[in-house]
């Protein structure tokens, strides 16, 4: 046989012995790619559901939201006291409101009890009153599980009698109740937590159904927030004024928003300044989810989105919006955090440190 015949023949064999081997092993690299892929996805399982099992998440940080949030209700229903009747009551008739609601809360029966007496004083200021003394007991957490739902249910119909005076943060704030409904904001700090630690409160249901109930309700409100803030920052993003760099401008020069007209212009006074506010707070906005994946990053997007809403409490003349949002942005801060202020707040007034015992959190619900 020639030597070109037996090169051949070899070259032959070889390309054979490969068109039988690839296909062993692209099987075979499949095969250890797709388990893989599927140890990765039981292992992700795994951590999730420890992870929402096995211990209630960010206990400080509900708590804290729950007494902000309770502050805010405070703090609306004082500052408009003694308008409580023109702006809600009998004198807002002249809006037409009373005998046609632009919402659609007070005609549905379970929100329309504020509704029902708007055009009588007195049992109107006797709800107005309770109300009140309702965010009190949420700022303490007492009987949270009794009060909340009932705060719930009278605050939406008080606040959506007047469409004309809303916000967007009342949506939040009644969303962020709703969620709070299934999770354990007074676990921590609260009236009801000493009652627990002096063993006087029973639980209803299961510790690992409570557990579950509450660290939904976390990723509930953590999500709710993420939607509000990407999706708002988009939107600006697709808005001339912001893409321009001067939307910052705009509001702080209206009568409505310009509430503190020398501070207004005093800001607006450098031109890059209200462009890097106005594109600085469309990727605040849009990165602030990615931001809290670490801890350094997470503390810059803390800092600045809390600034950003005491920018709009202050220019804007929205307290009470600003502060809800920053009530419910204290869920990202770890409960070690917490602890820490705490410690050092106790350590300042001369009070010996002291950690809450974590099993007490567990009889929620």
């Amino acid at each position: 046989m020639s030597r070109a015949t037996q090169a051949a023949s070899d070259a032959g064999r070889r390309a054979g012995q490969i068109a039988r081997a690839t296909p062993r092993a692209i099987g075979r690299l499949l095969r250890e790619a797709l388990e893989t892929a599927w140890g990765a996805i039981v292992r992700t399982a795994a951590a999730l559901e420890v992870w929402l099992l096995d211990s209630k998440k960010s206990l400080y940080g509900i708590a804290v939201t729950r007494m902000v949030l309770g502050l805010t209700g405070i703090g609306l229903l004082l500052t408009n006291f003694s308008t409580r009747l023109y702006t809600f009551g009998s004198g807002s008739a002249w809006n037409g409101e009373a005998a046609e609601p632009v919402s659609d809360f007070p005609k549905i029966w379970i929100f329309s009890l504020f509704d029902s007496v708007r055009l009588d004083d007195g049992p109107f200021t006797v709800l107005y009153l309770a109300l009140l003394a309702l965010a009190v007991l949420v700022t303490l957490g007492w009987r949270i599980k009794i009060v909340l739902p009932v705060y719930l249910v009278m605050w939406v119909s008080f606040i959506e009698m007047t469409d004309a005076v809303g916000d967007q943060g009342d949506n939040m704030y009644r969303i962020v109740l709703l969620i709070l409904l299934f999770a354990d904001p007074a676990a921590r700090w609260s009236l009801d937590a000493r009652r627990r630690r002096r063993g006087g409160d029973k639980t209803v249901l299961p510790r690992e159904i409570s557990t579950l109930l509450h660290n939904l309700a976390l990723v509930a409100m953590a999500t709710q927030v993420f939607f509000v803030y990407v999706s708002g920052g988009l939107y600006k993003a697709g808005g001339s004024p912001w893409s321009g760099g001067y939307a910052v401008y705009n509001p702080l020069m209206t009568e409505r928003f310009g509430t503190w007209p020398v501070l207004s212009e005093l800001i607006v006074a450098w031109g890059p300044a209200v462009t890097i506010a106005s594109w600085g707070s469309i990727l605040l906005q849009i990165a602030f989810p990615f931001l809290l994946l670490a801890r350094p990053t997470r503390i810059v997007g803390l800092i600045g989105i809390m600034s950003f809403h005491i920018g709009i409490g202050v220019l804007m003349g929205l307290p009470w919006f600003s502060l809800a949002m920053i009530g419910i942005d204290f869920i990202f801060i770890r409960d070690r955090t917490w602890r820490h202020i705490a410690d050092r707040v106790r350590a300042s007034y001369g009070s010996p440190e002291r950690s809450d015992n974590p099993e007490v959190a567990q009889t929620a619900t």
